[in-house]
C-alpha cells in the first residue's frame, strides 16, 4: 500500500471481535502512524447483514458496491470448543463457501490484496511444538475441530493456486486464541475467556458457585484484539508474501485456564465459591505457536501484558452487558 494512491479497504465480519479491534485502532491511532489510517484510505467494516458471503450473488455485490482495493477477511462460522465438536459439516461447509466466494471475487475484480484470517487449529493434531508457519499441512487436525480446521488450512491452498495460476496477492494470518472488547460471550458458542467472563459474571450476580469445564490445566497463548488489530494492519500494508503468518505472543507467555480462570475472579470481584468441573474435556493440553517470524519481519512489538488486558475486556463487558453478545441467558 502506497501513500499516493486512494485505497479502500474491505473488511468482512466488521462486526466481531477481530473487526471491532482493527476499527478501534484505526480510529484511535494517530494518522499516517504506523498502525494509524492513512490520508488517503477509506475502511469498510461489513457485517453479515450486509451480505451472505455464503452466497456468490450477494457477495459480488457487496465488491461492486464498495470496489475494495484491499480485503481483510475475517467473516467465518466460528465457536468454541464444545460448539466446534457439534457441528462439524455446518463449520466445514459455511466457512468453504465464504473463503471460496471472497477469494474468486477478489480475483475476478482483480483486488490487489486479501489477507484471510486462519486458526492454530488449522495445524496437525501430533506434531514437534512449537508451532510454526512451515507445519501446517504435516498431518490432520484434531478430531474436536477438523470440520473448522480443513476450511481454514484450505484457504492457504487456495492463496497459493491463486497465486500460481492468476498471480493473486494473497495471503493468510493465523492467531492464537483472541479476546478483547465486542468478543462473543454467548455460553452456548463462546471460546474460553468470553464464556468464563460471562459464567463468573452470573455467579456474582446469582450468588451461585463459579464452575470452570475441566481441570484448568492446559496451556494457551492469549492475544488482546488491539495488538492483533495492529499486526493485520502491519501485514495489510507491509508483507507481500503468500505464506501465513502466525500473529501471537511468545512461546514463552502460555497461561494456563486456572490463570485465566483467577484472573477473571479477580477482575470481576468475585468472592464466593470457585471449583472445577473435572469431569469436562480439556481438548489439547497445548498447542504452543513460535511468533519468530513475525518479531524478525516487524522488527519487534510490545504486546499488551496479559492481566492489564484481560481487565479491559471484562470492565467492557460489565459496561456494556446490556449491547454485548450474550445469547439468552
Amino acid at each position: 500500500m502506497t501513500d499516493s494512491n486512494p485505497a479502500v479497504v474491505l473488511v468482512t465480519g466488521g462486526s466481531g471481535l477481530v473487526g471491532k479491534g482493527i476499527e478501534h485502532i484505526i480510529n484511535t491511532e494517530p494518522v499516517g502512524s504506523r498502525f494509524g489510517k492513512r490520508p488517503n484510505e477509506t475502511w469498510i467494516f461489513a457485517t453479515s447483514s450486509e451480505a451472505d458471503l455464503r452466497d456468490p450473488e450477494q457477495t459480488r455485490k457487496l465488491f461492486d458496491k464498495y470496489k475494495p482495493t484491499h480485503v481483510i477477511h475475517l467473516a467465518a462460522m466460528v465457536g468454541g470448543l464444545f460448539k466446534n465438536m457439534k457441528y462439524k459439516l455446518t463449520f466445514l461447509r459455511d466457512n468453504v463457501l465464504m473463503n471460496d466466494n471472497v477469494l474468486h471475487t477478489a480475483c475476478e475484480r482483480k483486488t490487489q490484496k486479501v489477507i484471510s484470517c486462519l486458526s492454530t487449529c488449522v495445524f496437525p493434531d501430533k506434531v514437534e511444538y512449537p508451532l510454526d508457519e512451515t507445519k501446517i499441512h504435516l498431518g490432520p487436525p484434531h478430531s474436536s475441530n477438523f470440520g473448522y480446521a480443513h476450511a481454514k488450512r484450505l484457504v492457504d491452498v487456495q492463496n497459493h493456486a491463486y497465486k500460481e495460476e492468476f498471480g493473486c496477492n494473497f495471503t493468510s494470518a493465523i492467531p492464537t486464541n483472541v479476546f478483547g472488547p465486542h468478543d462473543n460471550f454467548d455460553l452456548e458458542g463462546a471460546h474460553v475467556i468470553p464464556a468464563l467472563i460471562h459464567k463468573c459474571y452470573l455467579a456474582k450476580k446469582n450468588n451461585t458457585p463459579f464452575i470452570v469445564a475441566g481441570t484448568g490445566k492446559p496451556l494457551r497463548q492469549f492475544i488482546y484484539s488491539y495488538d492483533l488489530a495492529k499486526l493485520f494492519i502491519w501485514q495489510l500494508r507491509e508483507y507481500d508474501d503468500v505464506e501465513p503468518v502466525i500473529l501471537s505472543v511468545g512461546e514463552d507467555e502460555e497461561v494456563s485456564i486456572k490463570d485465566v480462570a483467577d484472573a477473571i475472579v479477580k477482575a470481576v470481584d468475585f468472592k464466593g465459591e470457585y471449583a472445577f468441573d473435572t469431569t469436562r474435556a480439556d481438548g489439547q493440553f497445548r498447542k504452543p505457536a513460535s511468533n519468530k517470524k513475525l518479531l524478525e519481519l516487524m522488527g519487534g512489538f510490545e504486546f499488551t501484558p496479559f492481566d492489564q488486558a484481560l481487565a479491559a475486556s471484562v470492565k467492557w463487558f460489565l459496561d456494556n452487558y446490556n449491547n454485548a453478545r450474550t445469547g439468552n441467558v
